[in-house]
């Protein structure tokens, strides 16, 4: 199953917390797609992954909004 974040607008650690808050409500294999206007989630989320065990499968850059999906894992 895929849920929808929108953090857009909401900056450095908002989009981060938000998506810690939504990955504790979904299961195992599930996915999360993000849409942020921070560039900073660029870096944040993957590194948040990586501490978390998680993982991003994609990661896609519009002129006015970026894109990741980040899987569940554990």
């Amino acid at each position: 199953m895929q849920t929808n974040i929108d953090v857009k607008r909401l900056l450095c650690p908002m989009p981060v917390i938000r998506l810690g808050e939504m990955i504790d409500k979904i299961e195992t294999g599930d996915t999360i797609e993000v849409l942020a206007t921070d560039p900073g989630v660029l870096h944040d989320i993957p590194a948040w992954c990586k501490v978390h065990g998680h993982k991003v499968l994609e990661i896609e850059e519009k002129s006015d909004e970026i894109i990741l999906l980040v899987e569940k894992i554990g």
